[in-house]
């Protein structure tokens, strides 16, 4: 078997999770991640080292990344080594989430400059050498890729996905009144028709 489809988790999700899609791709062997780093450059590194080890047993590799876990792969260096990628509700603008973090908990960036991490009401510390690496690490992203969004996502804006699928001529599928978190059966269902089409082009 030369081909390959590498999945990786959002936040809170788990290798496990790969085992969805193997009845997309009957003719490839599909995998899961399970990253032990949260931050782009120590999870980026834990994708390239494994990546890097996968092409050495399969030819072709398409990947598929939900949510931060997608920000993770495009701070991986991995393009080269990819055919493809599906991204599910994918995090592409680290600094605008961070930013509107920011001033939800009312932290200025001297603040932050000056703490190094500040704890929020809503669970989510935030880091002064995460909003550094991110602004000092812009994204370049030359993989075939295919989006698909949710219009009513609590989390990533609409604009920013639009955006960058514009930049880096990715396509990009909205399911109305889809979440940020693809579970209900009418969400997986329209997300496994998704694929299914994207893979018959």
């Amino acid at each position: 078997m030369k081909d390959l489809v590498l999945y990786i988790h959002g936040k809170g999700g788990s290798a496990a999770e790969s085992e969805h899609y193997k009845p997309l791709f009957p003719g490839c062997k599909v995998c899961g991640l399970d990253y032990q780093t949260f931050t782009p450059w120590e999870t980026g590194e834990e994708i390239r080292i494994a990546v890097t080890g996968l092409k050495e047993r399969y030819e072709n590799i398409t990947l598929i990344a939900n949510s931060i876990g997608a920000y993770f792969c495009l701070h991986a260096g991995i393009g080269e080594m990819l055919n493809k990628a599906y991204f599910i509700s994918p995090v592409t603008d680290m600094e605008r989430m961070i930013l509107d973090m920011m001033a939800s908990a009312g932290v200025s960036e001297k603040e932050l400059k000056e703490k190094g991490v500040i704890p929020t009401t809503f669970g989510v510390d935030l880091f002064w050498e995460y909003l550094c690496y991110v602004r000092e690490h812009p994204v370049h992203w030359d993989v075939p890729t295919e989006i698909l969004y949710g219009s009513v996502d609590a989390l990533v804006p609409r604009e920013t996905v639009e955006t960058f699928a514009k930049k880096h001529d990715a396509g990009l599928t909205v399911l109305e009144n889809g979440e940020h978190w693809f579970h209900t059966e009418e969400q997986m269902r329209f997300l496994d028709c998704w694929i299914t089409a994207c893979e018959n082009r």
